[in-house]
């Protein structure tokens, strides 16, 4: 097996016969094509929620400019379910995103509450 590295500056693109050919198709048929495609499975509604959440926590925690490590111990969450969260192996639940959102809204407010 081969490892491909994607630059994210240099992203490839369609070559003319393929743009033409997905130009060529409908919606209803790019969907079939795409879920026949059994090396692209759809994701599953769990799968779709994982990733929203690690977004969520990936784009709170930047806006703070903490690590993960400093993250986890200045707002008293479990680093290893950060990191967890994170890489979309664990889904947050509604108060952690809750909480979160309070985080990024009132970071230094939060730190303080917490002391």
């Amino acid at each position: 097996m081969a490892r491909l590295k994607l630059d994210p500056h240099d992203l490839p693109a369609l070559t003319e016969a393929e743009r033409a050919r997905l130009d060529a198709m409908t919606d209803a048929e790019i969907t079939a094509a795409a879920l026949a495609d059994p090396d692209n499975p759809p994701l599953t509604a769990d799968e779709l929620a994982r990733i929203e959440a690690a977004s969520v926590v990936r784009r709170v925690r930047a806006r703070t400019g903490l690590s993960q490590q400093r993250f986890a111990a200045r707002y008293h969450i479990n680093v290893g379910r950060l990191r967890d969260l994170e890489q979309g192996r664990t889904k947050a639940d509604s108060a952690l995103l809750a909480y979160l959102a309070v985080i990024d809204r009132e970071p230094e407010a939060v730190g303080r509450a917490l002391g």
